[in-house]
């Protein structure tokens, strides 16, 4: 064999096992949840009970600007807060197979080291789409009902856009806190991101400098431009990022993963020195 076919074969076996290595995380990921099923439902825990909390006891006493009914403002904003929480689920996840030993295994085997950060981001991804599914039951059920077509598509399609930049927050913070029970502390963190947002309330019914505020923040853009995809009651509000909120939507997680993505790699870059 000539050493051009060497060159040739050693790329493509280069691109093979770091794709199969890649999918071994997948299934290694999936798996735990198929024999511990319990971890999806408490993901899910927290976003059906607020989606029966604010739909049912709380909705009669919430307006929605330009009217409507406050179950169709609240259900796609409750989509974009399980995409938000998930980033949490990433870091604890990451954490324990960082304290566990098993990145180091991983590290120690001659397998791409990108595969170990690429599986775990499809892993949540197809967590994720069940996820959806199960809260799009739950909003179905209790009489919620979107627009079809393309719009519907689209919509689900943000969504997953915002949890795959969300992901490598997740990563990040995996790699930098100490031990699982730090990681779970992250939901300090992200109930104030979601609740300083228009996930439940418009921001022009909030004061006006909390209300600059929420709709600057990412995942209100998302909460928006779904709304109107599925063609449910947005709110939309004056300022120019809320009159472009698809725009943001899609702009928002590429600027989210610029940052955020090289940081993950470079932490787990520096576990092997």
């Amino acid at each position: 064999m000539s050493a051009v076919d060497l060159s040739t074969t050693s790329a493509r076996g280069g691109t093979y096992w770091a794709l199969a290595d890649c999918w071994n995380i997948v299934r290694r990921g999936l798996t735990h949840y198929q024999r511990q099923p319990v971890n999806i439902a408490w993901q899910l825990g927290f976003p059906i009970l607020s989606v029966l909390l604010y739909g049912y006891v709380f909705g009669s006493a919430m307006t929605v600007p330009g009217g409507g009914d406050y179950k169709d403002f609240l259900m796609p904003g409750m989509f974009v807060m399980t995409m938000a929480f998930g980033f949490i689920n990433t870091a604890t996840v990451v954490v324990y197979d960082s304290t566990k030993g098993v990145i180091d295994r991983f590290r120690s085997m001659p397998m791409a080291s990108s595969a170990v950060v690429a599986g775990r981001g499809v892993t949540d991804l197809i967590v994720a789409c069940a996820e959806l599914a199960i809260m799009m039951l739950t909003a179905l059920a209790m009489g919620w009902r979107p627009d079809g077509g393309l719009g519907f598509l689209a919509a689900f399609g943000l969504l997953l856009w915002l949890r795959f930049a969300l992901i490598w927050i997740g990563v990040w913070l995996g790699l930098l806190v100490p031990n699982p029970e730090a990681a779970g502390g992250l939901f300090a963190v992200a109930f104030p991101l979601t609740m300083i947002s228009s996930i439940f309330v418009a921001p022009q019914l909030m004061p006006d400098w909390l209300g600059w505020i929420a709709a600057w923040n990412p995942i209100s853009s998302t909460a928006a431009a779904t709304r109107d995809l599925f063609g449910t009651p947005g709110g939309g509000g004056d300022s120019w990022v809320e009159q472009h909120a698809l725009l943001m939507a899609g702009v928002w997680p590429v600027i989210l993963t610029a940052v955020f993505l090289p940081l993950a790699v470079r932490r787990f870059r520096k576990l092997s020195r």
